[in-house]
């Protein structure tokens, strides 16, 4: 099935006659499954293409597809477009939702390697919703990015941050692609987060952010909004995200009660 060497397996036969009434791509999905939990393939191997499915198993395009779109709502496995279909691992467990840390900081200490894809940067007016959260005069310019965070090469978060420009002015010059921003925030501006307020809800992706993300405009992703004060009560940093969570779950620790 996966790409490896033949160890001798029969292949799977769809059955197409008296079966039960299972349908084929159930019958197709259950071949696949038996074929990546019992050859124990190993996280991110590449599975056949759909044209070769296709031939090995007799069947049309829109069985391969119902059954791997099955395989993916269940996280056995995860697409990429234009790639293909690999095997899924064990999802991480990611904190930065709930804590100060940003993305790639959070993940430092895990050994994972952080990609990070510049899609804009530049010093632009703030639109009436980020003027209205971060509390400011019609005419402030900010600062703003816009990336795709990918960890071990697989798009994971999309996040449009933005700053007023007086707090980190020539940031829209700093090659980002290369470095942590809240570490650029810490050491090149001295900016310090008091506390953030964030809120989460299900959302599913416009087909350009799909299409970042590596997902269907199907996916069901998390949809982030956030804003960060500084010591004094201002409200200095927002950003909006949509986060994959078949690839990692969020992980949000309250603190006890004073």
């Amino acid at each position: 099935m996966a790409e490896r060497e033949d160890d001798g397996r029969e292949p799977f036969a769809v059955r197409r006659d008296a079966d039960g009434g299972v349908p084929l791509w159930s019958q197709l999905k259950s071949a696949l499954v038996a074929d990546i939990v019992g050859r124990n393939l190993p996280e991110h191997t590449r599975l056949p293409s759909e044209a070769e499915l296709c031939a090995s198993f007799g069947v049309s395009r829109t069985v391969v597809r119902e059954a791997l779109n099955q395989l993916v709502n269940e996280r056995l496995i995860y697409k990429l477009q234009g790639k293909g279909a690999f095997v899924a691992g064990r999802r991480d467990e990611q904190d930065f939702v709930g804590t100060r840390v940003g993305f790639s900081g959070e993940l430092a200490d895990k050994q994972k390697v952080i990609d990070r894809k510049v899609l804009r940067q530049a010093v632009e007016p703030a639109d009436e919703r980020v003027r209205m959260m971060l509390r400011l005069a019609e005419d402030e310019p900010l600062v703003a990015v816009d990336r795709v965070l990918s960890v071990d090469g697989v798009p994971r978060l999309l996040v449009r941050w933005r700053m007023p420009e007086r707090l980190v002015p020539g940031l829209d010059r700093v090659p980002l692609h290369t470095r942590s921003l809240y570490e650029t925030l810490s050491r090149r501006y001295g900016v310090v987060f008091d506390r953030a307020e964030r809120w989460i809800e299900a959302t599913a992706p416009l087909e350009p952010d799909a299409r970042l993300l590596g997902v269907t405009t199907g996916t069901p992703l998390l949809g982030i909004e956030s804003v960060a004060f500084a010591a004094d009560g201002q409200p200095i940093e927002y950003y909006t995200a949509l986060y994959r969570t078949d690839r990692a779950r969020l992980h949000i620790q309250i603190g006890a009660p004073r």
